[in-house]
């Protein structure tokens, strides 16, 4: 069964030097293109301009923003690193507000560095503490995606939405290991593709039967017996169960409940203990024009205005279930 090229972050996130390399994801599948970022400035906009996509991914990317920016200042002999440091996980926090994982990771490195003081060079502390983020990254998706498959049955139709990271991978390779086989159906999840580009894509280069949809045809194929399972992932869940997860969750997970169909999470490590409810949530607003224009050409007329929230809330009642590395987590049906 051949691996998806977006099973494992290494594979498309790396350092070559002193120079991170990006798969740019805005390009897959057509085509595979290297962005060279040489600063944290260049991986705080390939951040933001979506280069890099998935809650798990971003963050580990910004970790390596993090590592440029303390080479660059031990390369200059600064005698501000500590402010330097900050300033460059400042920007990088920045980039993503709605998720927790990318600032939550960059505050861990930031204390890594504080308590290793003098003994070792910062970009030292922050590269050994990436490689056990990355290895802890590919065993929490493998065991989100280990307990996610307990869910499948044979013969199982399966809606996803945006892409759900590597942990769908894993659930499905799992399923189709144990002789379980099933069907996926993904939304393109306007305005990036990502459920077209990446998760479609994903899913079919493991040989699994992968169907394409729009997105407002979900209801009418839950309404025909097309889906009997959905998954989505989760940039952030409150302590109180609220999901924020790329927009066009909730109408889902409100179909889904209406047709009697099991909504789940896969929620990797679980819930932010920092944020105890799903009103804490920032929710990001993007750019109007990434709605307005496809591929950079306008979609309608001048005087038209666009309105692109890039996450939505999906309130604990409407979900079935919530998967973690530590297992699942049932709530409702």
């Amino acid at each position: 069964m051949k691996k998806p090229l977006l099973m494992d972050l290494e594979d498309n996130v790396f350092l070559e030097g002193d120079v991170l390399v990006v798969i740019d994801r805005r390009r897959l599948p057509r085509e595979i293109v290297r962005l060279a970022c040489r600063d944290h400035e260049a991986v705080a906009r390939a951040i933001e301009e979506m280069a890099v996509q998935g809650a798990g991914d971003i963050a580990i990317t910004a970790g390596f923003g993090l590592y440029l920016a303390a080479r660059a200042a031990e390369r200059s002999g600064a005698s501000r690193r500590g402010e330097i440091l900050r300033k460059a996980a400042d920007r990088l926090i920045a980039t993503r507000p709605t998720g927790h994982h990318l600032a939550a990771l960059v505050h861990k490195l930031m204390g890594r560095i504080g308590e290793a003081g003098e003994a070792a060079p910062a970009s030292e502390v922050i590269l050994a503490s990436l490689r056990r983020a990355l290895d802890a990254q590919r065993r929490i998706s493998e065991e989100t995606g280990r307990h996610a498959e307990t869910l499948l049955a044979a013969g199982d139709r399966i809606l996803t939405h945006c892409f759900a990271g590597p942990a769908l991978l894993y659930m499905l390779r799992f399923a189709r290991e144990g002789g379980k086989e099933v069907r996926v159906l993904c939304t393109e999840t306007r305005p990036y593709l990502q459920g077209a580009r990446l998760t479609a894509w994903s899913v079919s280069e493991l040989g699994i039967d992968t169907t394409l949809i729009t997105d407002n045809m979900a209801a009418h194929c839950m309404s025909r017996g097309m889906v009997s399972k959905v998954f989505a992932a989760a940039d952030r869940v409150a302590m109180d169960g609220t999901v924020a997860n790329k927009v066009g969750t909730l109408q889902l997970a409100i179909c889904a409940d209406h047709f009697r169909i099991p909504f789940y999470i896969l929620a990797y490590g679980g819930p932010d203990a920092k944020t105890p409810r799903g009103a804490d949530i920032p929710i990001e607003e993007r750019d109007p024009r990434e709605v307005l224009e496809f591929r950079g050409a306008p979609v309608s007329g001048p005087a038209v205005k666009g309105y692109y929230p890039a996450f939505d809330l999906t309130p604990p009642e409407l979900v079935t279930g919530i998967v973690t590395a530590r297992g699942l987590e049932l709530r409702k049906r």
